[in-house]
């Protein structure tokens, strides 16, 4: 009996699968980039002192830059795990999900940090939260190409393994770094701030 040429492959059918969860996580991705410049305001009375008031707002400079590069590493890690994929499942879709969650609700440490960095008492919860939140995204990445790549469960057959090798420790959460930003984070606020950012530049060029 000959195959319905109107009737869509398995492999067409999986392909449909795993570019739907590219379109939505692109989309979350899209939208969080955005917000986090949002994020950024003046106070209302800063037209008397601009320049000053500007340069005030180094802190939420530096958390927007350092949660800019970590989306943008998490989307290019995002997009070539999904295109080594043939196919998608639901334990795969529901960690996209949490990935997805933890990416959404970034912008919000990322104001937090922005907004307390200088303020005693209140900086180091807020750098630490934002540190924390961090560390949290840059596990679930590394989790989803694992189970992914776990015994090729995911994968189209033509990913050599060499390539899944190297991923794989890309992928790697920098856990040592993050743990000492953390620590780092507890005794001096700001510093711990300025070394998730060089955490993130790092991985940026590790990646390249």
């Amino acid at each position: 009996m000959n195959a319905d040429p109107q009737r869509p492959s398995a492999l067409e059918r999986a392909r449909t699968r795993t570019a739907r969860l590219e379109g939505l996580s692109d989309g979350v991705f899209a939208i969080a980039l955005t917000v986090l410049v949002l994020e950024i305001a003046l106070p209302p009375a800063a037209g008397r002192h601009l320049l000053h008031a500007v340069l005030e707002l180094w802190g939420a400079y530096l958390a927007y830059l350092t949660s800019f590069l970590t989306i943008g590493l998490v989307w290019i890690a995002h997009h070539t795990i999904a295109g080594a994929l043939s196919r998608t499942d639901g334990a795969m879709m529901r960690i996209n999900l949490l990935l997805l969650m933890l990416v959404s609700f970034l912008p919000f440490p990322t104001k937090l940090m922005g907004d307390y960095i200088r303020t005693p008492g209140a900086e180091r919860v807020a750098v630490l939260f934002y540190g924390v939140w961090l560390l949290l995204i840059s596990i679930t990445i590394a989790g989803m190409w694992r189970y992914a790549a776990g015994g090729r469960r995911l994968l189209t057959p033509d990913v050599p393994q060499d390539e899944i090798d190297t991923l794989t420790r890309m992928l790697e959460p920098d856990l040592g770094f993050y743990a000492g930003a953390i620590l780092l984070a507890v005794i001096v606020p700001q510093a711990g701030a300025a070394l998730f950012l060089v955490i993130a530049v790092t991985a940026l060029i590790r990646r390249r």
